[in-house]
């Protein structure tokens, strides 16, 4: 079947889907939950392939990490989807009520998107949680992953679907693009009329050919070049706990620290055991100049490496002058993910988080925390990092819209 006809399919399940009650699209996700668990041997078969191919075309690091499943990962898939189906259902949910003189009221109410495209890299757990995120939002789905996890897809798609169909509800709601072929992708981001948005979630690369070859909405979920900048005023431990999460929890995403920017004052008291924990921990450091006066292991940093989205145990970092230094090396590298300010002093952080632009900006927290179930969404479809309709970790309300419903009593215009 092309991505024509299953666009098609989908767009006709979603007018479908948006007509059912809070209570069937609830159980529908507990019923695709079950499945993804009586399914875990068979995605885990699909998932041996898909690792033992990656393997065979050299993909390392990061990418194949984010790739493997495990009966523990699957069951946290399938206990995301039950916490999606719990979730309050704001379907249909005045928003805004205007009562006009001339007698009309207006009422503003969400509504779904209607189909939804979600194209993405590596990780089968997206699959999951896009699929659920949609279903609860009353959107049918299209989801294009990445080659190296086609199998296991493929796998878990076939269980999500079964689950649908068990709760009495069209599994023509989940679709899924198993053709490898990347003129797929470019056929999927053209199909205005039969995919209302696009949301690509991946690296790079990626993002920048969606922008740059779609004709239909895209919600832009960007790359994470996040910071975190340790002030004069800083509690020292607090900075070495904090740095040490951010980086070291699971460097592969893209709320990771990736350059720590520290003020001068304290940089001589922080950094030398600060270095040696994150090197101990397998960090390898790259630093400015002063920086590499205070520890010369460090490697030196280069303009790439301020730029550079590493999701690995790579780190850089940055003695700066203070806190308007910090923010302006923020505003020339980040991408507007999530950036944090470790301080004591209540007016530097709120300087810090007024200037700062970006979805997600932190006083005294890791940047790890900027993810759709730390945020109480259950789980996200991804995180956007532009302004407009949604910005930051998105949950079901961010996958709606709405209309205006206005109800008179014969009004007609002057």
């Amino acid at each position: 079947m092309t991505v024509i006809e299953k666009a098609e399919r989908a767009r006709g399940a979603s007018k479908v889907l948006a007509s059912l009650s809070p209570e069937q699209r609830a159980k529908g996700l507990l019923f695709m939950a079950d499945e993804l668990e009586a399914g875990r041997l068979h995605i885990l078969d699909a998932n041996q392939e898909d690792l033992e191919n990656a393997d065979k075309a050299g993909i390392t690091g990061p990418m194949r990490r984010r790739l493997a499943l495990s009966e523990t990962k699957i069951g946290m898939m399938a206990q995301a989807l039950r916490q999606i189906g719990l979730l309050q259902d704001n379907l249909g949910k005045i928003v805004q009520m205007i009562s006009r003189p001339n007698g009309l009221t207006i009422k503003k109410v969400r509504v779904p998107f209607g189909a939804i495209g979600v194209i993405y890299e590596s990780r089968p757990n997206v699959t999951a949680d896009a699929a659920g995120l949609c279903i609860k939002s009353g959107n049918a789905v299209i989801l294009r992953g990445g080659t190296e996890a086609l199998k296991t897809n493929t796998a878990i798609v076939a269980k999500l679907r079964t689950g649908l169909e068990k709760a009495g509800i069209t599994p023509e709601c989940i679709q899924y693009i198993d053709n490898p072929d990347r003129s797929e992708a470019l056929t999927m981001m053209r199909l205005r009329g039969l995919i209302d948005v696009l949301i690509p979630r991946g690296g790079a690369g990626l993002i920048k050919a969606t922008l740059e070859n779609a004709s239909i909405p895209v919600i832009e979920t960007g790359t994470g070049n996040c910071h975190i900048y340790v002030d004069a005023a800083a509690d020292r431990e607090m900075a070495r706990s904090i740095a040490m999460n951010a980086k070291l929890s699971n460097p592969a995403v893209c709320n990771a620290m990736e350059t720590l920017l520290v003020h001068e004052g304290i940089a001589e008291a922080l950094l030398p055991g600060l270095a040696q924990d994150l090197t101990d921990k397998g960090v390898e450091i790259r630093g400015c100049p002063r920086s590499r006066e205070i520890v010369p292991y460090i490697e030196p940093a280069t303009e790439e490496d301020w730029q550079e989205e590493y999701l690995d145990l790579v780190l850089a970092i940055k003695v700066v002058s203070g806190l308007d230094e910090a923010i302006e090396h923020i505003a020339t590298y980040g991408t507007a993910h999530s950036e944090a300010i470790i301080t004591a002093d209540p007016d530097v952080a709120a300087k810090f988080t007024r200037a700062v632009d970006a979805a997600a900006v932190y006083v005294n927290a890791s940047t790890r925390f900027t993810d759709g179930g730390e945020f109480g969404f259950g789980a996200e479809i991804g995180i956007s990092t532009q302004k407009l309709h949604a910005r930051g970790p998105m949950g079901i309300n961010e996958l709606t819209t709405y209309k205006y419903v206005i109800e008179g009593t014969g009004q007609v215009r002057q």
